[in-house]
């Protein structure tokens, strides 16, 4: 076990859900908004117990866990994000922070970027992004592309407001994705937005 306290370069994350493909799936959004951290998800709280609980900066914690355990998690209740099926802030505690999981990945990807620059004054209290991340690896032009595109502009619009024709727009976009290693929107938006190539609000 002290392996793992080891990669303390690394922050971790536990994510502790039963339902396995639900934990699987924040996993990788997780790793994708920061990923300079350790993702780690447990089945139940007691697998959490087990595994030096206070060596991870975040808990993502299922409400009937919370709610079971209340206790512990009160006392780190700063480290502490609800995860809930409704978004009706009625049907949250109000003790803790919320992150409502049954909507689409876009609005979930948003709401844990909202989550992670509130939480640690835009990436200030984090540890450095890996060199390669921090680099600016795109040109002006595709960091232009690429807010557009997170910002839910399609090809058309992007050529229309950049002056620019349509197999460039496409052209660039591919290289976007190329150069970074990202297939997804929901990818580029993270990476976007910690670069700050896009206020938040806009996504």
């Amino acid at each position: 076990m002290m392996e793992k306290q080891k990669t303390g370069s690394r922050p971790l994350v536990a994510i502790v859900d039963s339902n396995t493909l639900s934990a699987l799936g924040l996993r990788q959004i997780l790793q994708n908004v920061i990923p300079i951290m350790s993702v780690e998800v447990f089945g139940s709280f007691a697998e959490l117990e087990a595994n030096h609980p206070d060596g991870y900066v975040h808990y993502f914690v299922a409400m009937n866990v919370v709610l079971q355990n209340r206790a512990f998690f009160l006392q780190r209740r700063l480290k502490t994000i609800v995860l809930t099926t409704s978004a009706d802030p009625n049907a949250q505690l109000s003790d803790f922070h919320c992150l409502c999981i049954n909507v689409p990945e876009k609005q979930l990807v948003r709401s844990i970027l909202m989550l992670e620059q509130h939480a640690h004054g835009s990436g200030k209290n984090l540890p450095q992004m890996p060199l390669a991340l921090e680099r600016k690896i795109l040109t002006d032009r595709e960091i232009e592309v690429l807010s557009l595109i997170v910002q839910g502009y399609i090809n058309k619009e992007i050529a229309s407001q950049l002056n620019i024709g349509l197999t460039t727009v496409i052209s660039h976009r591919k290289n976007i994705m190329e150069k970074l290693g990202l297939k997804s929107v929901s990818a580029l938006t993270i990476y976007a937005v910690m670069h700050g190539y896009v206020d938040i609000n806009k996504i």
